[in-house]
């Protein structure tokens, strides 16, 4: 009984590990749109990654922007290799997209596309934790 329970919890252990381990992970500074750029974290949310905005940045240095807090990467779902599909959402014109995201050491590029995903618009984010 006793090795059945330490096995269970050795391999729950494990799994939290490997999830914490997904390469997105992490804080995200992205390029600049409409004259801003955010630190965005990405983190699990369930058996996907969302990302928050977390800072905000313009011309001037960071300032306090109405979109701190939400999210801008919604349930991107791994397909392996660092490729990921869900939506984003574009702050500067209020819009979600259908979403696709490759994760490759430091740099991420996220896509926002329409029209089944023939048409898109490609951001290349570096970490910055």
């Amino acid at each position: 009984m006793k090795k059945t329970l330490l096995g269970a919890v050795l391999a729950l252990v494990g799994m939290a590990g490997a999830a914490a381990a997904d390469p997105s992970h992490g804080v995200w500074q992205t390029e600049v749109d409409d004259g801003s750029y955010a630190y965005v974290t990405l983190a699990g949310c369930g058996g996907a990654v969302c990302g928050t905005i977390s800072r905000t940045f313009d011309s001037t240095g960071e300032y306090q922007s109405p979109n701190l807090g939400r999210q801008i990467v919604i349930d991107m779902v791994p397909q392996g290799g660092g490729e990921y599909e869900g939506s984003v959402w574009r702050p500067s014109n209020d819009r979600i997209y259908i979403g696709r995201m490759n994760v490759s050491g430091n740099q991420l590029t996220l896509r926002g596309c329409v029209a089944g995903g023939l048409i898109c618009a490609r951001q290349t984010w570096v970490r910055i934790q």
